[in-house]
C-alpha cells in the first residue's frame, strides 16, 4: 500500500471516490454532507494498492490540533492495517507542521481501533450524519 498526499487532481478525485463509496454508498451518509466546505482547504490523503485507490482521509488544523477526518478504507481491504498506516501518515504531517496533538471524531464501532493507536475518548456519544460518534485525542 502506498499512501500519498493528494496533490494532483486525479489523486483528489480518487480520494473523493473512496469516500463516496464508503460513506455514501455503504453507510448512507447524504452526499451533500460528505463533501463539504472544508474539502477546499484540507490536506487530502489517498492510499493505493498498486494503482487502485483503496483508502482516503483528510486533515485540517483546528485550534491546537491536527484534526483527522473522513478516514475510510474500502470494505474489501479492511482488516489489513491500511487504516493504521493512513493514521500514521497523517500524524507525521501533523508533527511536521509543529503540532503536538491529534483529534478525531470516531464512529463508535471504530473506537477500539483508535484506542489501539493511542487515542483517548474525551466525549460522550453524539450523532454525526445519523451515525454514533465519540471525540478522541492523542498527544503526539
Amino acid at each position: 500500500m502506498n499512501v500519498k498526499i493528494a496533490n494532483k487532481r486525479e489523486e483528489l478525485e480518487h480520494a473523493y471516490q473512496v469516500r463516496m463509496n464508503v460513506f455514501v454508498d455503504e453507510q448512507h451518509v447524504p452526499a451533500e454532507e460528505e463533501l463539504d466546505e472544508h474539502d477546499a482547504t484540507a490536506i487530502h490523503f489517498v492510499a493505493y494498492d498498486n494503482e487502485k485507490p483503496i483508502a482516503a482521509s483528510r486533515l485540517r488544523f483546528v485550534e491546537e490540533y491536527g484534526k483527522l477526518e473522513r478516514i475510510c478504507v474500502l470494505k474489501e481491504y479492511r482488516g489489513h492495517s491500511h487504516g493504521k498506516y493512513m493514521i500514521l501518515e497523517m500524524e507525521k504531517v501533523i508533527t511536521d507542521k509543529g503540532y503536538k496533538k491529534a483529534k478525531l471524531n470516531a464512529q463508535t464501532h471504530a473506537e477500539a481501533f483508535y484506542k489501539k493507536l493511542g487515542y483517548e475518548t474525551v466525549s460522550g456519544e453524539f450523532l454525526d450524519a445519523g451515525i454514533p460518534h465519540v471525540t478522541m485525542i492523542k498527544e503526539l
